[in-house]
């Protein structure tokens, strides 16, 4: 049973915004699908770290979702940036229900068990969030993080950390969450939002303050999901 990490699917099945147009991102639905296909088995799991359909709509991303539906593994699910869809977890869940779509399950402000292991993450935000609004979401956002990590330590398991945004860019470090993270001594932490061969230049990939970062964006990983670190 092993535990692989994709973001940034930005599935546009039933909604007018291919990815399509731009650079890289040809034919990119078949080769996710080729890809996943060749290393996920039915008994992985997959973490999809945000920005997973265009839908605006949760009614709207039914196409999206089946279409992961249809690929191999137990989906586990962040909120992007782009995921506009993003309802209750009561609504997406009775939503996945009513569409027999069994194998997704939500982390918001919840850990999700992999073996000994568990899943944990934000969205997380900005790293120059410097207005007073953008204060309050990355307050927010910490305080789901945390809510995250303490749902793993009353399970007695190793949280693996999972965001949409990267804790840090191009030098400039969002505080709260590097904090969260050295504070509870992550090792690994794994995010996407960041597209391009330029911008994956400014992300930090290897490690930062004692923490293995990693990106997961699916153009970055060539559209394959790619296996977590034991």
């Amino acid at each position: 049973m092993s535990l692989f990490a994709i973001a940034d699917l930005h599935l546009s099945l039933g909604s007018d915004k291919p990815m399509d147009v731009f650079e890289g991102w040809q034919g990119y639905t078949e080769r996710l699908r080729k890809n996943w296909r060749s290393v996920v088995r039915e008994e992985d799991t997959v973490v999809i770290a945000g920005d997973i359909s265009w839908a605006m709509k949760l009614e709207d991303s039914v196409k999206d979702f089946r279409f992961i539906h249809d690929l191999p593994g137990r989906k586990l699910i962040l909120k992007g940036n782009h995921d506009y869809w993003w309802s209750t977890r009561q609504k997406i869940e009775k939503f996945f229900d009513a569409n027999g779509f069994k194998d997704f399950e939500i982390v918001h402000n919840s850990a999700a068990a992999v073996g000994d292991r568990a899943v944990c993450g934000t969205r997380g935000w900005l790293y120059n969030a410097e207005s007073q609004q953008d204060k309050k979401i990355v307050s927010r956002e910490a305080g789901r993080l945390n809510a995250s990590l303490d749902d793993a330590k009353r399970r007695g398991l190793k949280p693996i950390v999972f965001l949409h945004y990267p804790p840090v860019y191009d030098g400039n470090e969002c505080g709260e969450i590097l904090d969260i993270l050295e504070d509870n001594k992550i090792s690994d932490c794994y995010f996407g939002h960041i597209h391009g061969s330029l911008a994956a230049k400014r992300a930090p990939v290897g490690e930062y303050r004692g923490i293995r970062m990693h990106l997961i964006s699916c153009d970055y990983l060539g559209f394959m999901p790619v296996l977590v670190n034991e």
